[in-house]
């Protein structure tokens, strides 16, 4: 299994709860596919947005270790994309 970074961007209309499960149903779609999370960072926070995305022009930003093969990759993209909470995310190969 190769290590990723994954950053994705939630609406910053979400309430805390709202966003804690966001964050845990996207975590488990990893796992469930055999990804391994080794550290999720939120201090990134609630920023504002360089340009508008889906008329937001605020979001919230999580950052996620991970190891993982293509399966989970595959499975993360193609459910990130259909949900309403996510407004862009990007996946890249960790050279730590």
């Amino acid at each position: 299994m190769r290590k990723y970074e994954i950053m994705y961007i939630l609406k910053a209309d979400l309430d805390e709860a709202a966003r804690t499960a966001e964050m845990e149903k996207l975590a488990k779609i990893l796992t469930d596919n055999g990804g391994e999370i080794a550290k999720t960072d939120t201090s990134l926070g609630l920023r504002d947005l360089a340009y508008p995305i889906k008329d937001e022009t605020k979001g919230y930003y999580v950052v996620l270790k991970v190891s993982m093969g293509n399966q989970a990759i595959d499975e993360f993209n193609r459910l990130v994309l259909i949900n309403p909470s996510v407004l862009r995310h990007l996946i890249v190969v960790d050279h730590e």
